[in-house]
């Protein structure tokens, strides 16, 4: 039976899906952690479905 191999979402090097590759889908700590600081600079963004709240305007 062969492995399930998926591509790294940092560097798309093939990874193994299975209990020894600890950084699954990630190669490496490198990759997770440059994943990670990716997120937290915030370039990467999950769109909102919310509607942006009407505007308060000069109504007297």
């Amino acid at each position: 039976m062969t492995q399930p191999t998926v591509s790294c979402p940092t560097c798309q090097k093939p990874v193994l899906w299975n209990e020894n590759s600890p950084y699954r889908p990630f190669c490496s700590q490198r990759c997770k952690m440059i994943d990670l600081g990716t997120w937290a600079d915030e370039s990467y963004r999950i769109p909102s479905q919310e509607e942006a709240p009407p505007q308060m305007g000069d109504h007297e």
